[in-house]
């Protein structure tokens, strides 16, 4: 009989807390995944955006939708919840990263990392369901392919990977994926609302393929219950504590106890996680490495819209995400698109102004911008028919930029705070993102005979770029001193404690990161034994 309620205890729900699941209740484990989210059925997720107790996460407030965000000082974070994490309210997008990924200083001279990891997306990808290429064009993709010509790339354009069962629009199907293990599915019917929860049941969530496996055999998975604390031992093993996730009274504190633990509760909830345990002294070992190299994917939102275009244009129709094209060598530009009626991202949205002056100027620029044309300014800022009036440009880099995160106390609670980190600084904006976003807006004007305008965000005026992909901070690592973890994702110092999320990615890969991190974890679970096995990885110290 074990002296522990659990083999190992799984923190968080997301690309690399199902990877966990799944692979070490198949070895053999008693597993319990703690996710601080809801459970989602299809139809549980909201319609368009605008219901924001079901799209908002703030749990305080009664909202426990999939859409969270954080402030830092230097950066607007978008990230998932609920079970299933980001896979919930990502645009199923599904990229390998370019070889400058692979050979980053930080962790090349431990592997061969691109023929390591290669066997291992080929299981991410199967697992995911991913289509290679999507399949359709129309408006968006057409725009997006004269917007790379226009820039002189044409050459880089393609269509996207993506992770959706299109099958046949609306008609369902008895699982197409695991022999019929998995959940029943239904063609996808190009909503264009992936980002805000797939109701039609097509989008290739963790819900559809390694947790319901992962539960079929005997995994545990509860929602709502939010982990406050995870405890070194002396006699060896961790105590994890837990409430109910937004709750003011009645918190309903559990504790208890497993050999192992694995922390994936991404890249914002597992480096906070690590700090206070390591302030308070309950993961005293803790690498000082922690917080450094955290990364935004070198990352800017703007994008294009017009006054109005015509209904048969249909901008929203389609995959959240179809298309991308290189504006330089490290530069990657993907068209993104919410669905009809879900118009609330909009509220971030703004003219377009020079990144590269002081706020001030940048201030004065965009009061500038109204003046001259008030009526036309108001007009592109509605929120009416937002999302089918304009394209949203992500721009990400491979660019060696980062932020160190670290704790300060702030209205009585200790929470994270960044300065800029290693390499180039961390960019507030991005002059070739604001090249895409004009030559896209041509091309919608092309495309709809209506002017259109390129745009930016609130956030970019006040010098805070938004990344939808937030990563790094806990990185792997050859030795302590430069990280967190060790090659197999083992927390230096911490015997038992790995950390499978976004947290333990090294470097900014320039793509969409969900299918990095599902091979990240699907490799680091591989080398765990059975359970009541020897453990053959190295030994490290």
């Amino acid at each position: 009989m074990s002296r522990f309620d659990e083999d190992v205890i799984i923190v968080g729900s997301g690309f690399g807390g199902s990877v966990a699941a799944l692979r070490l209740v198949e070895k053999g484990y008693r597993v319990r995944v703690y996710e601080a989210g809801r459970r989602f059925e299809d139809d549980d997720f909201a319609k368009t955006n605008w219901n924001l107790r079901r799209y908002l996460w703030a749990p305080a407030l009664g909202c426990f939708g999939v859409q969270r965000l954080h402030r830092l000082p230097h950066v607007m974070i978008l990230a998932g919840a609920g079970v299933g994490g980001g896979s919930l309210n990502y645009a199923n997008t599904l990229y390998q990263p370019g070889p400058a990924f692979f050979t980053d200083a930080q962790w090349a001279q431990i592997t061969d990392w691109q023929s390591e990891l290669e066997p291992h997306y080929a299981t991410a990808k199967r697992m995911l369901g991913v289509v290679d290429t999507y399949p359709h064009t129309g408006p968006i993709e057409r725009i997006m392919a004269g917007a790379a010509e226009d820039l002189g790339v044409g050459e880089t354009f393609r269509h996207a990977p993506v992770g959706v069962f299109l099958g046949t629009p609306g008609v369902r199907v008895p699982d197409p994926y695991f022999g019929g293990e998995g959940p029943d599915r239904t063609g996808c019917t190009l909503c264009g609302n992936c980002m805000v929860g797939c109701r039609v049941g097509a989008k290739n969530t963790l819900m559809k393929n390694y947790l319901p496996l992962a539960e079929q055999r005997g995994a545990v998975i509860e929602p709502l219950r939010t982990v406050t604390e995870v405890r070194q031992l002396p006699q060896g093993g961790f105590s994890v504590t837990t409430v109910r996730t937004g709750a003011w009274l009645r918190r309903d504190r559990r504790t208890v106890t497993a050999a192992q633990v694995v922390l994936a509760a991404g890249t914002w909830g597992t480096q906070q996680l690590l700090h206070r345990m390591k302030h308070s002294g309950a993961l005293p070992n803790v690498s000082d490495a922690l917080g450094r190299l955290t990364r935004t994917n070198s990352e800017a939102l703007d994008g294009a819209v017009a006054v109005r275009v015509p209904e048969s244009l249909e901008l929203a129709r389609g995959l959240a995400i179809t298309t991308s094209f290189h504006v330089d060598e490290r530069t990657h530009v993907e068209n993104v698109r919410y669905g009809p009626g879900s118009n609330l991202m909009g509220m971030l949205a703004t003219a377009l102004v020079p990144g590269d002056r002081r706020l001030g100027a940048r201030l004065a620029a965009l009061l500038g911008t109204v003046l001259r044309a008030p009526v036309r300014q108001l007009r592109l800022g509605s929120l009416r028919r937002w999302s089918e009036r304009g394209v949203i440009a992500l721009v990400m880099q491979t660019a060696d930029n980062s932020l160190t995160l670290s704790l300060r106390r702030r209205f009585g609670r200790m929470t994270l705070t960044s300065a800029q980190g290693h390499g180039e600084p961390n960019p507030t904006y991005l002059p070739q993102a604001h090249a895409a976003a004009g030559a896209i807006a041509a091309r919608i004007t092309a495309e709809s005979g209506v002017p259109a305008e390129a745009r930016g965000s609130w956030p970019e005026v006040f010098g805070i770029p938004l990344t939808a992909h937030f990563l790094g901070g806990a990185v792997i690592s050859a030795d302590p001193a430069r990280g967190v973890i060790d090659p197999e994702h083992r927390v230096w110092g911490h015997p038992g404690l790995s950390i499978v999320d976004g947290s333990a990615v090294p470097a900014n890969p320039g793509v969409n990161p969900s299918l990095t991190i599902t091979a990240l974890a699907e490799r680091a679970l591989a080398l765990w034994p059975r359970h009541g096995e020897p453990d053959q990885r190295p030994a490290r110290d």
